[in-house]
């Protein structure tokens, strides 16, 4: 999977100059200045191809580590999630393609792609990291190939592709918000270490009842004569609470015990609030 990845990113990278040289020569400059805006930008395309190979495998690998690599592979099957964790996994989703396609897109315009190319080829990246982990769920005996969550992938895609193109401007952004949720009955706290580690990082990852995702539309960009700030945005926010598993608070523990904690109540948050954004 990495090996294809590299040698997409290198078609990339080669697809790029071949088909931008005519930005530079329509500029009637000269042939000395334009070879050297010519080297720059293949050092910077492969720079950036580069980067998101090393900073994606870096993330894979991560990823592998406190996810992957203790549960048992299988062959490749689909599975339906839609009811689990009351979707905040699917906001999940959609907010990671939106953020890693929003970097591409900044990445690639700084690397003197023409605009439209840095949105479709930056914008759909996020779309491509995710569909890659989607695969690796696939082949996951605990989890597989799930439309839901890829239906949130594409939606995030779409936000911020769509915004780009017809705003040139990302006038509603995806937000998340996260905080160290404590479980504080022992049955409870060790249920919480099992299925969201312990570490930090592995909560914020994992822990579904401490995790926000947010809509925050910035005002300004959308009544520019209205005199209000440009940081002022208002943020429409969701999560949910109560979650001590996917469907139910219903498990069996490592000792064959069976726990019923499905007297407390799962339930879905909904915010809204002010959003500085600097």
């Amino acid at each position: 999977m990495r090996l294809v990845f590299i040698i997409v990113c290198v078609f990339i990278c080669l697809n790029i100059d071949a088909q931008d040289s005519s930005t530079y020569i329509n500029l009637h400059i000269s042939p000395d200045l334009y070879q050297v805006q010519i080297n720059k930008s293949k050092k910077k395309i492969v720079l950036v191809a580069t980067s998101n190979v090393v900073a994606y495998g870096g993330i894979m690998a991560a990823l592998y580590a406190t996810w992957y690599k203790n549960y048992p592979q299988s062959s490749f099957h689909f599975f339906n999630d839609n009811k689990e964790w009351l979707q905040v996994d699917k906001a999940g989703h959609t907010w990671s393609a939106y953020t890693e396609g929003r970097a591409c897109i900044g990445m690639w315009e700084w690397a003197g792609l023409p605009r439209k190319k840095s949105i479709w080829i930056g914008g759909l990246s996020g779309l491509g990291y995710q569909t890659i982990i989607e695969v690796l769920d696939g082949f996951s005996s605990q989890w597989g190939f799930s439309w839901g969550d890829y239906v949130g992938n594409m939606t995030g895609s779409a936000l911020l592709i769509g915004q780009e193109l017809g705003w040139k401007e990302q006038r509603i952004q995806l937000k998340f918000s996260s905080h160290r949720r404590s479980y504080v009955h022992g049955v409870l706290n060790q249920r919480a270490r099992d299925i969201y580690g312990v570490d930090l990082p592995q909560r914020i990852l994992k822990d579904y009842n401490a995790q926000t995702y947010w809509l925050s539309a910035n005002v300004h960009s959308f009544f520019k004569t209205s005199g209000i700030p440009g940081w002022f945005n208002i943020a429409l926010g969701y999560g949910a609470e109560g979650m001590l598993g996917a469907v139910d608070n219903k498990w069996v523990d490592k000792n064959g015990i069976l726990n019923d904690y499905t007297g407390i109540k799962r339930f879905r948050q909904f915010y809204i609030a002010p959003d500085i954004d600097l």
